[in-house]
């Protein structure tokens, strides 16, 4: 294995074929797809060092994921050749709004083992994880305990969406526990005002986010559609409108938005654990700022298709 660069961002997730209904007489269309892996994407683009953490199939599918990360210019050293196929999404739009239906069972991405996960190294600035490879077994439990050593270490800033999908998690609390041992293991937790809506029926923003804060995470962002999006620390909260731009979908906007978060905490050169919960307002508004830029020029064309940094300042 090659030394990663100095400043590498892993993601550590699945990578999956979205199939989208177009809604007229076409044929589905094929994209690659998966919220970890969309992650990756969107900060290779923008010119981090960045290396996906995945179990890739060797079916066809597979062969479309590797050879998408790698005309973006994602890293996959760190991923893993898989025999399972590949996991397949059912993506339908309504007003070009995206839902999801996911084929999981025996796909490559939920088998991981603590022996696969061990090459994972411990020199990288952060790691970003969560969805569906961080709460679906069997791999699930080496997902949690290889972020768990990485955070004892003390130097890895963890950044973690957990992107619920009520269909493959029907029972709310189980998800709602499960979510909260996560906690405990980032500094960084992102999630949407739609999540926090399944998992904390009837409770608010913000009190929802504040009992996070007190589980261990120094930041909470939450995105709120076409309102916005609110970052919280112990000792602020600021929200900020979105960009406006004329939608053709969403599909991949939460995982432009975190993209877009996480280049903008590293250009500040906030890669590092204890700085999150030390930001001013500020400082905040600039990172949600940035994060809306990169959600909405991906929101602005078809698909999980987020920009490149020439795109962002022309």
């Amino acid at each position: 294995m090659t030394a990663l660069p100095i400043g590498t961002i892993a993601v550590l997730g699945e990578a999956l074929i979205d199939l989208v209904e177009t809604g007229d007489d076409e044929p589905r269309l094929a994209r690659p797809g998966g919220s970890p892996y969309n992650v990756a994407i969107g900060l290779a683009r923008l010119g981090r060092p960045t290396a996906f953490v995945g179990r890739l199939s060797h079916d066809p599918l597979g062969t479309i994921l590797r050879n998408h990360a790698a005309r973006s210019g994602v890293d996959l050293s760190l991923s893993v050749d898989a025999n399972e196929p590949t996991t397949v999404a059912l993506v339908e739009l309504v007003d070009g709004l995206a839902q999801y239906r996911f084929g999981v069972e025996g796909t490559a991405d939920f088998r991981w083992t603590d022996a696969e996960l061990a090459m994972l190294p411990s020199d990288i600035a952060a790691i970003h994880f969560g969805s569906l490879a961080s709460w679906t077994p069997p791999g699930d439990a080496a997902v949690a305990g290889r972020v768990a050593a990485l955070r004892a270490e003390g130097h890895v800033l963890v950044s973690y969406d957990p992107n619920v999908r009520p269909h493959l998690q029907p029972d709310a609390d189980a998800a709602r526990r499960q979510i909260e041992l996560a906690l405990p293991l980032v500094h960084l937790a992102k999630t949407s005002e739609e999540d926090l809506a399944y998992l904390y029926p009837g409770a608010g923003i913000e009190i929802v986010a504040r009992s996070w804060l007190e589980r261990g995470p120094e930041l909470v962002v939450v995105t709120r559609g076409g309102h916005g999006s609110t970052a919280y620390t112990i000792a602020i909260d600021v929200s900020r409108p979105v960009r406006q731009i004329d939608v053709v979908d969403t599909v991949g906007a939460g995982d432009a938005f975190t993209s877009g978060l996480l280049d903008s905490i590293a250009g500040r050169g906030l890669l590092t654990p204890g700085m999150l919960r030390e930001l001013d307002a500020t400082t905040l508004a600039a990172l949600l700022d940035d994060a809306a830029l990169v959600a909405a020029v991906t929101c602005s064309r078809a698909g999980a298709n987020p920009p490149r940094r020439n795109e962002l300042n022309g």
